[in-house]
């Protein structure tokens, strides 16, 4: 008969090879992700409060307060764990009082949920000016099989020690999160909604969060600007082309939107913390920080030009056409086997918008469809022009122009709710290597 101390030993080594076994079976996958720009408040927000109160100098940004982030995963996982950025920064940033819990409504989070995160088994981490950083895998043991999570939301709280410096950001969330006033002090391990009383439409300093997956689960980003960010779509709707695009998956992938409102794929030429620009950097600068570093990447979506077509960009087609190339070049030699799916520009003429919608923004605009279409560049199209456009007009079908955000007419630059659904939708799940509906 086995002694006590050998049978716990022989418990301890198959647990130890279970565990060993559940990790090779599984690998982290990009379940949400925001493209930081900046520094705040340079950017293209969407129905932002008043924040004079909160952060009342850019250049102190955050001082000694908290925040209260409301992200989506699109794929859940046992555990999980965080990047924090200070890509934009020109200070050191340490955070400590890190939590991530199960969002129950606003600010509050669902009592026993919340769990500490940690970075190289320490509560703090100081983030250095141009740098990001991961997070140690911090277990979620509310995700259980069988226990449905598809649509819920996490809550990541931090506290910013001393002053941020410039803050880096994500302007346009369309998701409400919160924030404590300066001076508050480390506040993320209060689950009630009063400790975080004001609220944001932007996410600050976080900008990727993956999950656990079984091997061969990927993730398919949607690399973009406004009309993949989500301008004209509903405040906490979650109603983005790329939201729609998720649940159609209906969990089996994740989606992450690289939208950035106002990006372009070859403009600015220079970006940084003293020479920002509303649009973030151009898709070419950032590709790595958004799309290559990201964790299980299968397939890209890329849906950009319209901005390097504005009277703020002022590009030519051929420009824009050789630097996709250029893109989707990189891409392929640093993901090998990735699908990259070509989208067609949606059209903004007639546009109210004083930077666009003029005939020969529009004229480029074809040039670049037709190149999308034809040139063999792409593994497949997603055809959001055709899906869109009003052919009487050649502008964007009257029943997409309504804006969904703040209300009002819209710009017939940006699609609405229904619009977004329907791009969401044209696109054929086989040129992605994945099913769904």
């Amino acid at each position: 008969m086995l002694s006590f101390a050998k049978r716990l030993l022989m418990l301890t080594m198959l647990c130890a090879s279970a565990a060993a076994s559940a990790a090779s079976q599984s690998n982290w996958v990009t379940s949400w992700a925001a493209s930081v720009q900046g520094p705040y408040p340079v950017g293209n927000p969407s129905a932002q409060p008043d924040l004079s109160l909160v952060f009342p100098s850019a250049t102190t940004g955050a001082r000694d307060q908290s925040f209260r982030l409301i992200v989506k995963p699109e794929l859940w996982g046992a555990t999980s764990r965080l990047r924090f950025s200070n890509a934009l920064g020109t200070q050191p940033v340490t955070f400590d009082g890190i939590f991530v819990g199960m969002q129950w409504s606003g600010s509050a989070v669902m009592p026993g949920t919340n769990r500490a995160v940690m970075f190289g088994g320490k509560p703090s981490i100081t983030v250095a000016p141009g740098e990001s950083v991961w997070s140690d895998a911090v277990a979620l043991p509310f995700v259980k099989p069988g226990h449905e999570l598809r649509g819920r939301k996490l809550a990541v709280s931090f506290h910013v020690v001393g002053n941020s410096g410039p803050m880096t950001w994500h302007a346009k969330a369309l998701q409400s999160s919160y924030v404590t006033l300066p001076g508050a002090g480390a506040k993320g391990g209060d689950i009630s909604e009063s400790a975080f009383p004001f609220a944001v439409a932007s996410w600050y300093f976080l900008d990727a969060l993956d999950m656990s997956a079984p091997k061969g689960t990927g993730a398919i980003v949607a690399f973009g600007d406004s009309i993949t960010d989500g301008t004209a779509s509903t405040m906490n709707g979650d109603d983005r082309w790329p939201d729609v695009l998720a649940r159609r998956l209906d969990g089996r992938w994740s989606v992450v939107n690289a939208g950035i409102g106002g990006n372009q794929v070859i403009g600015p030429k220079a970006y940084s913390p003293q020479q920002p620009f509303a649009g973030g950097p151009a898709a070419l600068h950032r590709l790595e920080r958004d799309v290559l570093s990201l964790s299980g990447v299968k397939a890209v979506i890329w849906l950009e030009g319209t901005n390097d077509f504005s009277k703020n960009g002022n590009a030519e087609a051929e420009a824009v056409m050789a630097g996709m190339r250029d893109g989707v070049a990189l891409i392929r030699a640093r993901i090998p086997g990735v699908k990259v799916i070509g989208a067609t520009l949606t059209s903004a003429l007639g546009s109210t918008s004083a930077a666009h919608g003029f005939e020969l923004q529009n004229e480029k605009r074809k040039k670049l469809n037709e190149f999308i279409r034809s040139s063999g560049v792409f593994d497949g199209v997603a055809d959001f022009d055709l899906a869109t456009t009003d052919i009487q007009t050649g502008g964007m079908r009257a029943e997409f122009v309504p804006d969904n955000t703040v209300g009002g007419p819209g710009d017939k630059l940006h699609p609405n709710r229904l619009g977004y659904q329907t791009m969401g939708m044209a696109i054929d799940l086989s040129l992605l290597g994945t099913r769904g509906k």
